[in-house]
């Protein structure tokens, strides 16, 4: 078996406990972008202009003012959408058509993630704050695309973005979840905050930008997390074994 961390004969008993107990998770609730695929693809960038663009096609203002527009609703209302939906009534449907119509070849497709999930014991689901169309073309550029349960998105949560604690409970209820036998696995670290509320195990796929981190992104010291990973696919063939 290939091992992305210490050898088993090295490892501590606490590090043992861990990989155990993570091998009975029930449930593996994983986010989307930059999580399943790394950050350094740089697919959000694709996202952020279009987002931009949108708005200033809407509104009729420049891109400058647009941008402004935009990094106020995601503070104030967790993403644009929901920030255009509150505001001004603006129709998710093409808005997310729009900005989610992007180039997905950046990202590389992964074997060993598609492997090693599909080894993974307990179902699995993707939670993203974006559409199940996008999340659609991502996974199958990474070749994973046949290894979920189901995609829960923007568009099922009521339009209520993460860290929202509604949506997490209309997942849990929808997909008959035992929080206690779940693990929800994000790079956004404010997102694990209702999932540890629930009693799920928490995995954060560090981030060095600031609105991702535990102490930039407005949610103390991170004593929601239960576990940090820098490599995700490593990680899941160390757990999937």
């Amino acid at each position: 078996m290939r091992r992305s961390g210490l050898r088993a004969d090295r490892r501590s008993p606490i590090v043992q406990a861990m990989m155990a107990s993570l091998r009975d998770t029930g449930v593996w609730i994983f986010d989307l972008d930059n999580t399943l695929y790394p950050a350094s693809c740089n697919l959000f960038a694709q996202v952020d202009r279009r987002i931009g663009d949108f708005i200033a096609g809407h509104f009729g203002i420049t891109y400058d003012e647009a941008r402004v527009m935009q990094k106020r609703f995601f503070r104030e209302h967790g993403t644009t959408l929901r920030g255009l939906m509150v505001e001004h009534d603006v129709d998710p449907v093409p808005f997310l058509d729009y900005v989610h119509d992007i180039d997905v070849s950046p990202v590389a497709p992964c074997p060993s993630m598609a492997g090693a999930l599909n080894r993974l014991p307990g179902r699995k689901i993707i939670y993203t704050n974006g559409s199940v169309r996008h999340a659609e073309n991502v996974t199958r550029q990474l070749g994973i695309d046949g290894c979920f349960e189901a995609t829960f998105g923007i568009v099922e949560a009521g339009y209520v973005p993460k860290p929202d604690p509604r949506p997490y409970d209309i997942l849990v209820d929808h997909y008959d979840i035992d929080p206690a036998r779940a693990c929800m696995v994000e790079d956004i670290a404010r997102n694990l905050v209702p999932a540890h509320a629930l009693g799920m195990t928490t995995v954060w796929v560090r981030s060095e930008a600031d609105w991702a981190r535990p102490d930039e992104g407005g949610v103390g010291t991170g004593s929601h997390i239960d576990h940090t990973v820098d490599d995700l696919p490593a990680w899941l063939e160390e757990i999937a074994g």
